[in-house]
């Protein structure tokens, strides 16, 4: 039996696990009815079948966010996003309340006429208090991705979910009324947020794994709960205040396995639940792991990649600066061998050629990598892509540029790799043509670089 033979077993599955539920929650003579218990109802109960169909990682990037083909919950995804939405307007609130120096962010009476004006004028390489832009992101992004993925999805799906929310649901919505989208949160946000977001999916299941409990101590067993997916958290507390299950969260787990062939029983169902009903306490269940997880998925952490390192421009005499050193990070998915994507920002103190007074450099572009002779460690690459050149930290001052070149990847391990470029940039409002000779080193979270990529 396989996943895709499992749909018609989730009916009597069900009725047998909420009739179970009313037993185990006759406590002193006292039954909990149906509306008592759906405020607890676990509803992102994984449905982990014998084998899973591996036809799904023939096109390993395929999206099964919109259309589940594995029995994914899709309508709890729905149900926590629409809570989200909800959430979001009390963040911006509270966001709005501070501080601008703290959040960057501008409001104004005719908020509709900002919303308009900043799309428009976005994305911008913004200047937010870093600790916002690249602890709080990350923090929101990973938020996003486990909705998705406590609820069945495979990692790329629950970051396609974590790009769509951080994108059209903060940097395009609600963010947009007070300021531009951001071009480095837009990037940010998902990659570095997937990273997150997939420990603290891991953490969780190792928690619940042991019985809710951290260090031997239940308060920071749920302390570590909330703090890790406070939306599902969130979720269970709203449905336990106003008495009905209005958002679908929990953590309730069911499996089901194939007997002998010699019985009479087809199936068997194993229920693992906890319960928040008073009564006499019982002895610790023995942790039981009931969570689904997609094996030898080619699309794991591993294809998030960061680099720093440095280099040396050569720009054009129109700028009347100096050519100089400065120094370079990337973020990217490094998709297979072969294809890679990458933002890039380079910035460096240069002097002015009339007056030798210190300008401030800035270089970001959005970068594609087309790699050779990839089942070898040394890949030569042709990179091409387009962002702006900007001077003194002044939106005014900034200069949109193509730009493309030739590299080297060199791979010391699955986690470390060196790359060397030499790229030329072109602009064609300025007319100027720079060139950047770059090198960095790479690394790669979660496994690295798969060896059958």
């Amino acid at each position: 039996m396989n996943r895709f033979q499992s749909n018609r077993f989730r009916r009597p599955i069900l009725c047998l696990s909420l009739s179970a539920i009313l037993a185990a929650t006759h406590v002193q003579g006292q039954t909990n009815t149906y509306a008592e218990i759906l405020p607890y109802w676990p509803t992102n109960s994984y449905w982990t079948a014998q084998s899973i169909n591996p036809a799904i990682y023939d096109t390993p990037y395929q999206i099964s966010l919109f259309k589940p083909q594995n029995d994914e919950d899709g309508v709890r995804v729905w149900s926590q996003t629409k809570s989200m939405f909800i959430y979001g307007v009390g963040v911006a609130l509270f966001l709005a309340a501070l501080p601008e120096s703290a959040t960057g962010w501008e409001t104004e009476e005719d908020i509709f006429s900002k919303w308009v004006e900043n799309v428009k004028s976005g994305p911008v390489w913004d200047r937010d208090n870093w600790a916002y832009n690249y602890i709080g992101h990350t923090y929101v992004g990973g938020v996003y991705y486990q909705v998705a993925r406590k609820s069945g999805y495979r990692q790329w799906d629950s970051f396609v979910y974590a790009a769509l929310m951080s994108t059209f649901y903060w940097e395009y919505g609600i963010e947009a009324f007070a300021e531009p989208p951001s071009i480095q949160d837009l990037v940010f946000t998902p990659l570095i947020g997937w990273v997150y977001g997939e420990w603290a999916y891991q953490t969780e299941l190792k928690v619940r794994d042991k019985n809710n409990e951290v260090a031997g101590s239940k308060f920071l067993g749920e302390t570590s709960l909330f703090f890790l997916d406070p939306i599902d958290s969130l979720g269970r507390g709203v449905n336990r205040i106003v008495g009905r299950r209005w958002i679908k969260s929990g953590s309730g787990y069911f499996t089901y396995t194939a007997t002998p062939d010699e019985t009479d029983i087809d199936h068997t169902v194993y229920l693992n639940m906890r319960f928040p009903w008073g009564g006499t306490p019982e002895p610790k269940p023995i942790p039981k792991i009931r969570h689904m997880e997609y094996r030898n998925d080619p699309v794991d952490t591993g294809i998030v990649g960061f680099s720093i390192g440095g280099g040396h421009t050569f720009l054009d005499d129109d700028w009347g600066v100096d050519d100089g050193f400065y120094t370079k990070v990337s973020l990217g998915l490094y998709f297979s061998t072969r294809l890679s994507t990458r933002l890039s920002y380079a910035w460096a103190d240069l002097k002015r050629k009339s007056n030798g007074e210190t300008v401030i450099y800035e270089n970001y572009s959005l970068d594609t990598q087309y790699y050779l002779n990839t089942k070898r460690k040394l890949r030569p690459y042709i990179t091409a892509g387009f962002g702006e050149q900007m001077w003194d930290e002044d939106l005014d001052q900034k200069t949109f540029q193509w730009n493309a070149g030739l590299g080297v990847h060199w791979k010391l391990h699955n986690k470390w790799s060196l790359h060397a470029d030499w790229v030329n940039y072109y602009s064609f409002d300025q007319e100027t043509y720079d060139q950047n000779l770059n090198a960095s080193l790479v690394y790669r979270f979660g496994h690295g670089e798969h060896n059958n990529w």
